[in-house]
């Protein structure tokens, strides 16, 4: 395994572990879900899109992984309900979790004029579907010896968000929620960390430009923009024992965007 760099991966043994990744049929989810895979872990594929999050985990299977994908809209707790349910009853357990469905939710409308519709949705699925996820995965983990949670936040949870209310706000929630739950479980051995990406080269990001965006490296004369594959890289550090002293972080994964 090689990076856009053709550089060597570092090779984890995530083998006999389950881990759950939501939005995990595109973008960053879908490389993590790639890279768990790859690193022996079972992994489960939520997507709101079913039939894509089917189809993703089939072509990991094909890749020589063992996936599964499942619907689910995680801003409904009765959804992720079932979605933690079916992960247990199909792999014997959850061992990691990557928080990472969300939308965009910018309008182009500074606060004064930010509709509450939008506001309403984005908060539902962002900070909502985040903490969602998060209250039924650590009910489980703490009383099944522990596990690792990384919620997708963005630069926007550390930085302003030109004309993004809804977004900046949910993500820095989610940076408050993750170093909230993980003071909270300090002692249940379960870390929780966030992830903060700064431009990535995702369907998300090329729906809002109306146009495809190539992944560009940083120190160029481009804003750096990174491939979702080197985000994945991240979630896979926070997950492993490579991290292990690694508690309550927000990390920025920007190229230097934001220096």
């Amino acid at each position: 395994m090689e990076n856009d760099n053709n550089e060597p991966l570092p090779i984890y043994n995530f083998g006999g572990k389950v881990a759950l990744v939501t939005g995990g049929a595109s973008g960053i989810g879908a490389a993590a879900a790639r890279r768990y895979a790859q690193s022996n872990a079972k992994v489960v594929v939520a997507d709101i899109d079913a039939a894509a999050a089917a189809r993703y985990a089939d072509a990991l299977v094909a890749e020589g992984g063992s996936a599964v994908g499942f619907g689910c809209d995680v801003g409904d707790e009765g959804q992720v309900e079932s979605l933690m349910a079916f992960a247990v009853e199909t792999f014997g357990g959850l061992d990691y979790a990557f928080n990472n469905a969300g939308i965009i939710g910018f309008e182009g409308n500074p606060t004064g004029q930010f509709t509450t519709e939008n506001w309403t949705k984005t908060l539902g699925v962002n900070l909502s579907g985040v903490f969602n996820c998060l209250k039924h995965e650590l009910a489980y983990m703490a009383g099944h010896g522990g596990g690792t949670i990384v919620n997708n936040s963005s630069s926007a949870g550390l930085f302003a968000a030109h004309a993004g209310a809804a977004y900046g706000a949910t993500k820095h929630g989610v940076i408050g929620l993750t170093k909230t739950a993980a003071k909270e479980y300090l002692g249940k051995n379960i870390r929780v960390n966030a992830i903060c990406p700064g431009g990535v080269a995702t369907p998300l990001l090329e729906g809002m430009a109306g146009m495809p965006i190539p992944a560009t490296a940083p120190g160029g004369e481009m804003p750096p923009i990174a491939s979702p594959e080197q985000i994945a890289e991240g979630v896979m550090w926070l997950s492993s024992p490579a991290s292990a002293f690694v508690i309550g972080q927000a990390l920025l994964i920007d190229g230097g965007m934001f220096l």
